[in-house]
């Protein structure tokens, strides 16, 4: 049995977790009924949780273009799975050496991952590098490579995830059997870091989905505009409404639902996170937890 005392934190707690949540629910909730709302009455009355009149409008409209939202979406699935997968796999191999006790220059290139997290080159020359050397410009590269296959931030949670969640003498065990690096970092280290890796890859999966800066950088011509993600378009979308009126798609002469097909896509676009978050939730929770632990 609780205490008086522990019930009531325990009441006051739960209130002020259940207000913080509909503050967080909220948005999403007038953004899905915005979205179903009559044009000209959203422009004549602003957004209400209880508006005037209904409309699909603004979706009939994405179901008519489904060439441009279509590719933009199927451009923002392969970037996120691309990029994702890549990041996993790249993160996991950095942090598993740097988790090495007897890796050589081992403090130097902890020292260079951390100073990573304070310090930049600069986007300037960030962009000659992707650009010149690394020629990403209007190819799928550009959205996956620059800033987001790997960051500091994930390196430092995997690796400490390793220190204190795989057993050393497991992998001793390994080595003693004649496993080889590579054989016990895919057959022992990655299965047990499951919980990590669907931290790092959710976060970097919300990253990827919802990245339009490195279109903005790196696609630049026509050629680049088949590459074009579905938030590129919903940035285009925010920028000039002029971008979809003049799009041969549209029938000439039919209203625009400029403002409700904002929130419509927006709504499409979270979908697909709103979905895949749950099944993962609990590993985000263990993977956060136990990898921001300090040595």
């Amino acid at each position: 049995m609780k205490s008086r005392d522990e019930l009531k934190w325990q009441i006051i707690s739960n209130g002020v977790m259940g207000i913080v949540s509909l503050a967080a629910l909220l948005p999403f909730i007038l953004l899905i009924v915005a979205s179903f709302t009559d044009e000209k009455w959203a422009l004549a009355n602003g957004y209400s949780f209880f508006p005037g009149k209904l409309s699909t409008e603004a979706y009939s409209y994405i179901m008519n273009n489904a060439s441009m939202i279509g590719r933009g979406y199927l451009n923002t699935v392969l970037v996120t799975l691309i990029g994702t997968a890549g990041s996993i796999l790249f993160t996991s191999l950095f942090a598993y050496a740097l988790a090495k006790d007897d890796l050589p220059f081992g403090r130097i290139l902890n020292f260079l991952c951390i100073f990573t997290m304070l310090f930049s080159g600069g986007q300037v020359a960030s962009y000659y590098i992707w650009s010149n050397v690394f020629h990403v410009r209007d190819t799928y590269m550009g959205l996956v490579l620059p800033n987001l296959m790997m960051n500091a931030f994930n390196v430092v949670l995997v690796k400490n995830y390793y220190k204190t969640s795989i057993p050393a003498s497991l992998l001793e065990a390994a080595k003693v059997d004649g496993a080889s690096e590579f054989g016990i970092f895919a057959r022992i280290v990655m299965p047990l870091s499951i919980p990590i890796n669907a931290t790092i890859g959710l976060m970097t999966g919300l990253a990827y989905w919802n990245d339009w800066v490195n279109g903005l950088y790196y696609l630049t011509s026509r050629k680049g505009e088949s590459f074009y993600t579905i938030q590129l378009i919903l940035n285009r979308i925010n920028d000039s409404i002029a971008f979809l009126q003049s799009s041969s798609n549209i029938v000439t002469g039919v209203s625009f639902p400029a403002a409700t097909a904002r929130m419509a896509i927006a709504v499409t676009g979270i979908i697909p996170i709103l979905i895949v978050y749950p099944f993962l939730q609990k590993y985000f929770v263990k993977g956060i937890t136990v990898g921001a632990v300090k040595e």
